[in-house]
Order: C-alpha cells, then structure tokens, then sequence
C-alpha cells in the first residue's frame, strides 16, 4: 500500500521539480554569476549592499514600507468584515462573500486601470470634489495611490481567509463564555478573536508578499515615482538584460519574504489558544 502511495505522488514530485525547483535553482544560478564568464560570484550581492550606493536598499525599504502599511489597512478593514460575515445567514453570507470574490475574476491589469480612472485630476473623486466646491487633488502618482491599488487588489486575500478560521469556530467554546458570564467584549477578545489567528496569519502572509512584489500597480498609479523592488527586478530582466542582479534581487526578496513567514509562524504557535489559557 505505502508503495502505491509512493507511485501516485511521482507525478506530483516530478511536477514540483521541473516547475518549482528547477527554476528557483536557475534563479540562484545567475544571482552567483555576473555577464563578465561564469564563475561563480557574491559581487551581485555587493552591489545591491554597497554602502556607497543605497539607491537599492532605499527601494528595498520603501517597498516593505508600502506592503506593511497596505496589509494593516486590509488587516483594519477586513477583520470586522470577515466578522460580520460569519455572523451573517448561510445564504446571505455566500452571496456577500461571492461579490468580494467576483471582481478577482477580472483580469488584474483592467482592475488596476479602473483606479487610474478614479484617481487621475479629472477623474471621478476629483470631479465630485469639484462639484461640492473643494480643490481638486493630486492624487496619483503618489505613494498613496500604491497603496489605495493594493487596498484594493488584496483585500480579499485578507478576508477569506479570516472569515473561513470563523466560520469553522467551535460554538460551544463562545457559549461556555457567555455562560461563565463573560460579555461581548471580553468573550471576543479572550476566545474569538486568539482561535482565528491561525485565519489571520493566512491573510497576513497572502496579503503581504503579492503587495511586496508588485510592480504594476506601482508603475500604473505611482507613475515610476515610486518604483518598488518588483519595478528593478522587471528592469533588470526586461531594459537592462542584467539577469545577475535581477535574480540576485529576486532572491533577497525570497529570503526576506520565507523570513517574515517564518516569525508569523512562530508567532501564531505561540499564541495559539492563548486567549483561552
């Protein structure tokens, strides 16, 4: 039995090998190699520290900056909808999660141009600006229109995940709560809101790396004024041809990104059932 076991995941150890390893392992070839042979080199690495040059590393922290403050707003905002989701009708709580999913069925690119429309001086916000007799704003192509963009592109990535660890609570364990004469608040705080980390910490790591390595939104609605570190890696590959240190990029970004998963996992063990010790 454990030898057909074996044989059926083949296919699937195959698949992992020439889609997901070979091409990390390619990645990290050319992150060691430079145009001039290929001998092996950290001089990709250098550049992208060299104190001398910080122009990297200033990118490097404004996109982690932008990611960080779009994931707590998507965390602020979609924490209490994925909440009053859960406490809704099953019926009416499928059709509401199924408007949040509907706009990811269309293509990311014509979803990120519907904001240009909004943002844009003559655009919609601006127009209803002007008509209530308030100055027009120059909203894009700024750091908050980026974030506005992947507000809006990854909200659902902070919601699902949070309203499915919800949904799947234990009810016994709130009505033992309430029972013990706990309020709202404190039966929230001390039971609900600790048994959905392990949601939270999805949403977290789901809503984070695609804000970190985004380069459209940023090139669309922050107009090259706020080039993140997906921008350079797309340069390097695309305008420079330097695939040395664009994939040297690509694999700080990696290793920053496994870094982060990993302590939100040490931290979501930590605590986990922590409100109800």
């Amino acid at each position: 039995m454990n030898r057909r076991l074996r044989l059926t995941a083949v296919p699937y150890a195959l698949y992992a090998l020439i889609f997901i390893v070979a091409p990390l392992l390619l990645i990290l070839y050319y992150s060691l190699t430079t145009g001039q042979g290929t001998a092996l080199s950290l001089d990709n690495f250098r550049r992208f520290f060299d104190p001398r040059d910080t122009v990297y590393l200033r990118v490097l922290w404004r996109s982690l900056w932008i990611a960080g403050v779009s994931t707590a707003i998507c965390f602020v905002l979609g924490y209490p909808m994925a909440y009053i989701l859960s406490q809704m009708k099953e019926r009416t709580r499928n059709i509401i999660s199924f408007l949040f999913i509907l706009p990811m069925w269309m293509n990311f690119l014509l979803r990120t141009y519907a904001w240009m429309t909004l943002l844009e001086r003559t655009g919609l916000i601006n127009t209803v600006l002007k008509s209530l007799g308030l100055p027009p704003q120059e909203i894009m192509y700024t750091a908050g229109a980026v974030v506005l963009g992947n507000v809006y592109n990854f909200l659902p990535f902070m919601i699902l995940p949070i309203y499915t660890s919800l949904t799947k609570l234990d009810r016994n364990l709130i009505e033992a709560s309430e029972d013990l004469g706990a309020g709202r608040a404190v039966t929230f705080f001390r039971v609900i809101f600790p048994l959905s980390f392990p949601g939270i910490m999805s949403g977290l790591t789901m809503t984070f790396m695609p804000a970190v390595t985004t380069f459209i939104i940023s090139k669309l609605l922050g107009g090259g004024q706020n080039a993140l570190i997906g921008d350079l890696i797309e340069k390097q590959f695309k305008v420079a041809g330097d695939w040395g240190f664009g994939s040297a990029m690509s694999v700080i970004l990696m290793v920053l990104i496994l870094l982060s998963m990993n302590a939100l996992s040490r931290y979501e063990k930590e605590n986990a059932g922590g409100g109800l010790m």
